[in-house]
This record gives C-alpha cells, structure tokens and sequence, in this order.
C-alpha cells in the first residue's frame, strides 16, 4: 500500500508535467520548441553528428596525412571524415549550422539527406543553402511555422521591398520589384488572394511609388484603399482608358532616358538597355505599381465590339510586361485561372510575369497554368493545399525554385486604415489624375445628447 501511494505521489506530477508539455506544443509550439524541443535537439545533434553523418553517406575517406597522423599517435581506429561543423546558432524557430564539405562532396549530398537528419535530430524539416563554394547552411526548423504565421523581426524590407509572407523555413518571403518585375498570382475563391494583395498595398504605402488599380469587380477589393491610389478602374471600359494612359507615360518615360543618356529620338524602345535608375534622383519619375485584380474579366467578351477592346487591352498589358520594367512599371496579375482558353493573348502576357504564387486552386489544370512551365515538380504541393489553411501558397520564378509561404492575417479595417495614412503620399501624375478614385468622408457620429426628453404620457 505504502508502495502504490509513494507511486501516485511520484507520477501525479508527473503526468501532470507531461499533460502540459503536450498541451503546450500544441497550442504554443515556439515556447515549447524553446523550453524543451530546442534543448534535445541540441544534445542529439552535438552527441550523434558523426554517426548520422557516416548513416547518411555525408562522410569521406581521410586524407593520407591523416591517416599517417592518427596511426602515429593513437591506436584508435580510423573512421571516415564527415563535413567539419561550424559553431551551431539556436533561433527561435530552430538551429542554424554551417558545414564545410569534405573534397569530393556537393551541396546536393546534404540536400538529398535532409530527410535523414530530419528524423535523426527530432526537427520538423531541415533546409539546405549554399552560402559560398564548399560551405552550407543547415537551417534545422522546429516546428510546423506556417500553422500560425509570426513573421520575423528582422524582415529585409526596403524601397520596393515588401515582406509579404512566411517561408516554411521561417524565413520571410520578399517581394521584391527590382529583382522581380512582373507577378502572376492565382487562388480559387477564399484562398487567400486578397490577403496577399492586401500585405502588398500596405507594404508600398508608406514608399514613394504610385499605385494603380484594376478592378473590374465594381472594386470591390480595390476600393477600400482608394485613399493610397493614384487610379482606379473598376470595369472592363475604364481599364481601356487607363492603360493606354500608362502606355502613354511608359513611351514618355523613355523619351526622358534617350534626352538624358543622348540617344536618338528614333531609337526604338526595345533598343534601349538602361532604365530609370540610371537618372539623376531629382530627374527620376516616381514607379508605378499596377494591381490587376480578376484578370480573366479583362477578356471575357460578349460581342464584336467586346473582342476589339479586349484585344486592345491585351495588347497594351503586354507592352507594358516586355517593356515597363526599364521604365519604371511593374504588374502584379491576380486570377482564378489564367490560360490559353481566356483568349488571344493570354499565353503571351503569362510569359512575360517572371514570378508565380499559386494558393489553393480548385484543378490540376490551374496549377499547372501558374508552375507547370517553370517548376513542374512544385504544381502537386499547389494541389495539396487544404482548404482550412487560407493563405498557403506556392512560390516560384523563372530560376526553377520554389517553396511554400504563408500570408498572415491582416484585416480590411486595419488596411484600409495604413491607406489613408498615407494619403499625403500619393504621387503628383497629371496623367492619370482623370482616374483618382473618389475618397468618400467618414461622417462623424454624433454624440448621445445630454439632454432627455420629457417622456410623453397619458
């Protein structure tokens, strides 16, 4: 009896300790990754780094000097050399090390093992980048940190840099324009889309940059931040007024290189391999950010003189994606779908957007428009997105990479809020003043009076 009581004494706390470290890495998966899973993954890595090297195949054979060393001085056996370590960082998501390949080895021999030492360190993924010729950075991350998105404090932001994102190695997702001109962004309804659009309003807002808006569902996803605009279309006929606009602005911006740079006027634009960068500050116009939002309402047609405006349109957004960049114009096309049955045109326009993200999408066939032709392997981990996981996408560009991200929640108040903000900022553009979207007033509510009447009575 003495025994049993002595045994609940012992293990009520200690269930007690168990219940609430299963609770915790639940509900709270950094303060459990920084308490306890942290700390073992530590020890199993400094204890276990050779054998799990040699396990996975990541060691060589020593060098003769070596072997001539050792055999000198110890009577120890001689063992195969893995990757020398370098000094092993915690975060606050997981572990950062550095290794030095043996010679013979390739960054890709880690990169295939990376589910190994996954497993053998107790980690929720592992993640190879080359940092220079024969070293690699292992980031071992804890836990699963697009479930619920934190994003970093340090976030690489900048003039036409927006940290828009999560990257499942918990590192942001920057969306930068200089590096990455052109986005085509896909999602089926409830996705995500607009959240993404959203972070990249309030991103720019505060830079100095002109945003321009197409929004041909009445505006609805647009409109709330028309106080940050600089134009806004919300149907099919006032886009095909503003984008000869922006055209126009396009061919005179160029006007202003050849002018500066001495070339001549009957130069072709295509000729021209410098940008707006290359001006003097106070020469250069300010960028423009063009938003296309349900890009697939810019091509449906319903008559003749439908197809002819469409046509226009089209033709004019290609212009502006093969030549805008040196100009100073960058597109961000967001859609449902977004493929050749939309019309004449459609492939050639989705060549010419370097970037991709691709959330949830309702067919095979959708995910492939937006990664099948630069990364196929990523077009299934777009089809694998669950529904209850809003915000999750794909990533990729023209270099063939790609990884998973995730948009944090940000609200419409908040955004529109950030907008009106920023207000003061919208750019001086005579051009496109015709399309400045109307702000409307916030009434002032007014206050209870002081005052009650006199109830009426009988």
């Amino acid at each position: 009896m003495t025994d049993l009581t002595t045994l609940l004494e012992v293990g009520g706390p200690l269930a007690a300790l168990g219940g609430g470290a299963a609770y915790t890495r639940a509900k709270h998966p950094a303060l459990y990754w920084s308490a306890v899973g942290g700390p073992m993954s530590t020890v199993r890595l400094l204890s276990s780094y050779g054998s799990v090297m040699e396990a996975c195949g990541l060691t060589v054979a020593p060098s003769r000097l070596r072997v001539l060393a050792v055999k000198a001085t110890t009577r120890r056996d001689i063992r195969p050399v893995p990757p020398r370590r370098g000094i092993l960082r915690p975060t606050s998501t997981g572990l950062r090390l550095r290794l030095r390949l043996a010679p013979g080895q390739e960054p890709a021999d880690v990169a295939a093992s990376a589910e190994r030492l996954r497993h053998a360190w107790g980690v929720h993924a592992a993640y190879v980048t080359t940092v220079k010729p024969g070293v690699v950075e292992l980031r071992l991350v804890g836990y699963d940190v697009l479930r619920r998105v934190r994003m970093p404090r340090k976030t690489g932001g900048g003039f036409l840099k927006v940290p828009v994102a999560l990257r499942e190695d918990a590192t942001p997702f920057v969306r930068d324009y200089r590096t990455v001109p052109h986005q085509l962004t896909l999602g089926a309804t409830l996705s995500g889309k607009s959240m993404y659009l959203r972070h990249l309003i309030i991103g720019l807002a505060p830079q100095p940059v002109a945003l321009v808006g197409i929004d041909c569902k009445r505006g609805v996803e647009l409109a709330p931040f028309a106080a940050r605009l600089s134009a806004l279309a919300t149907d099919p006929d006032e886009a095909a007024a503003l984008l000869p606009v922006l055209v126009k602005e396009m061919e005179d911006r160029y006007d202003l290189i050849k002018a500066r740079q001495g070339i001549a006027p009957s130069t072709p634009d295509e000729e021209i391999t410098s940008d707006i960068w290359g001006l003097p500050e106070r020469e250069r116009p300010v960028p423009i950010v063009l938003f296309v939002d349900e890009v697939a309402e810019l091509f449906l047609t319903a008559t003749r003189k439908d197809e002819e405006r469409r046509d226009e349109m089209v033709t004019q957004l290609i212009r502006l994606a093969q030549l805008g960049r040196a100009a100073g114009i960058y597109l961000e096309v967001c859609g449902q779908r977004f493929g050749a049955e939309l019309g004449k045109g459609a492939t050639m326009l989705r060549a010419q957007l370097t970037g991709r993200v691709c959330h949830r999408v309702n067919d095979e066939a959708s995910a492939k428009m937006a990664l099948g032709d630069i990364a196929p392997e990523a077009v299934f981990a777009a089809c694998s997105i669950a529904p209850e996981m809003p915000g999750l996408a794909v990533a990729g560009d023209t270099s063939g990479g790609w990884s998973r991200i995730r948009t944090p929640y940000l609200s419409l108040g908040d955004a529109a809020e950030t907008c009106r903000e920023a207000a003061h900022l919208v750019p001086d553009l005579p051009s496109l003043k015709p399309f400045r979207p109307h702000v409307p007033v916030h009434p002032v509510e007014a206050s209870a009076p002081v005052v009650r009447p006199r109830p009426v009575t009988d």
